[in-house]
């Protein structure tokens, strides 16, 4: 993928000079019902340049993504690509004038293979017919530059969601483009894949490729930005050369306010009865037996590359695959759970990490969202009792910062980092003892993940028991009483809070993949 040298249709101009200016938007805004999710943004990237974009959830990324790419259209303002209005009337049009999207939530055809999302409407054809052939070779290709060993015929509906997400930016790769968007694309990878996906962007950069980076991980805004703007609240507040700043500085932009740390500080609290013990688990027939155990008043954390069973591992526990062998005890007594509702029966409660596919009824307001597990405590009789559903919904949405114009409003509407704060209200709302979260805070800013960081620590001090699936080593570090690593379908290992080191999680993490199977 390089630079387009010629220019493209849409009212595209001609390519700039190497580092001059290839994108400027100035005064943009944008009102939903209720929101200006963009009130008068201006954004000035150069070609050549990684310009980062942060801001807390809510704060008009995600819009401002969509107008570029022709997904929205702006009430007002203006926006110029390569010297030339830009007013894409579809997405189809952005892409023709040379902008490729890497959207936060994946739009993949789950039902189709890897290499035919990959070529999508432009299938390498040979003598009419598609040439499945060529096809293959150029996925391969592709899939290697982004580091997924899988096969490009698999298909998508089989992988995971971090697989997914670099399929999806796989995908951007395909075709040559001038401004790359890059919507949370590291939100669910493992320090490798961000390595590997890091080493391409460097490379585009080089090639003269204008990359606009979205990330709530400030120490990769570091590592790969050149400049930064900072929206809040609808509105750009700042843009400067990153070189020079540091995580106070940031922070204090986005939020309006300063974090004293990172993660809140961990009380020291004696560990309770045994909620769960999974003993010998078969994910499927073929998998290695896992087992674990989670206490109240712990918060366990589930470590390990991507594709490395952990996801699998959590979704035959709760039952939404039921297993194909071992036993799961919960407080003491083996209990059967080959169904979401046997595990919401014993207490279980499961955040999935695709809140969009898995998790929400996207059309549905947000205390319709909120009360799905918890039905009988907002109903009567089997009638429903709209007053109290609204009352229980405020008071969530309140104590989880939900920005939202109120209970009622639909969930689509809502920026990623807001519906997942809705699928985290709903388990809240359920009181269960042991809480399954998987990547909880995928695609939440900075002062939020503080939140829920809190929130998970007040619940382990509350004696609940919490599991916490991260991609994010050091979220795991900074919160967690234990940490259990995943390689390989199995688990490799136990680390306690006592002897975390992030080299010693990450060499059990690898060691299924060595050859001789074991860690250092």
């Amino acid at each position: 993928m390089s630079a387009i040298a010629d220019p493209v249709t849409a009212g595209a101009g001609g390519s700039p000079p190497p580092g001059g200016p290839i994108l400027q938007v100035s005064g943009l805004t944008k009102h939903y019902p209720g929101v200006a999710a963009l009130d008068g943004v201006d954004l000035g990237v150069d070609a050549g340049e990684i310009h980062v974009l942060i801001g807390e959830n809510g704060a008009g990324k995600s819009t401002l993504v969509k107008c570029l790419a022709g997904v929205e259209r702006p009430d007002a303002g203006t926006m110029v690509l390569a010297g030339s209005p830009h007013r894409p009337s579809g997405s189809a049009d952005a892409l023709r004038a040379g902008i490729q999207v890497v959207h936060q939530e994946l739009a993949l055809l789950p039902a189709l293979t890897v290499a035919e999302n990959l070529f999508l409407q432009r299938m390498p054809r040979r003598f009419g017919v598609v040439d499945r052939g060529a096809m293959r070779r150029r996925a391969k290709g592709l899939l290697e530059q982004v580091g997924l060993d899988v096969s490009p015929d698999v298909r998508v509906d089989r992988l995971g969601i971090a697989q997914m997400q670099l399929v999806e930016i796989a995908r951007a790769l395909s075709t040559e483009c001038r401004l790359l968007i890059m919507d949370e694309p590291t939100a669910t990878l493992t320090p490798r894949e961000t390595a590997t996906l890091f080493k391409v962007m460097r490379r585009l950069k080089a090639e003269g490729v204008a990359i606009v980076f979205i990330s709530h991980h400030l120490d990769e805004i570091f590592e790969i930005g050149d400049r930064v703007t900072v929206l809040r609240n609808g509105t750009s507040v700042a843009a400067r050369p990153i070189a020079g700043m540091d995580t106070g500085e940031l922070v204090r932009m986005m939020v309006g306010r300063d974090l004293a740390a990172e993660y809140p500080p961990v009380s020291e609290r004696p560990a309770g009865e045994e909620l769960l013990r999974v003993t010998d688990l078969l994910v499927t027939s073929r998998t290695p037996p896992i087992s674990l155990t989670v206490r109240a008043g712990e918060v366990v954390g589930v470590a390990g590359l991507v594709g490395s069973g952990r996801t699998e591992a959590m979704r035959a526990i709760f039952g939404a695959d039921p297993p194909a062998g071992g036993t799961v005890a919960v407080r003491g007594k083996q209990t059967r759970i080959s169904h979401p509702r046997d595990a919401v029966r014993h207490g279980i409660s499961f955040l999935t990490e695709d809140r969009k596919a898995q998790g929400l009824v996207l059309d549905l307001s947000i205390a319709a969202n909120m009360s799905l597990a918890s039905m009988s405590r907002v109903s009567s009789k089997g009638l429903m009792r709209h007053r109290a559903e609204i009352a229980a919904a405020r008071e969530l949405s309140e104590k989880l910062r939900v920005k939202a114009t109120g209970p009622e409003q639909a969930v689509r509407a809502l920026s990623g980092g807001n519906q997942q704060k809705v699928v985290l209200g709903r388990w809240l709302a359920a009181d269960a003892d042991l809480l399954i979260v998987d990547e909880p805070t995928r695609g939440i800013d900075v002062g939020a993940r503080y939140e829920i960081h809190q929130l998970l620590l007040d619940l382990a001090d509350d004696g609940k028991g919490v599991l916490v699936v991260s991609s994010d080593l050091p979220e795991l570090i900074g919160i967690c009483d234990r940490i259990v690593v995943f390689s390989a379908g199995r688990v490799a290992g136990e680390v306690t809070r006592a002897d975390f080191d992030a080299e010693r999680i990450l060499t059990l993490a690898y060691s299924g993949y060595l050859k001789n199977g074991t860690a250092a």
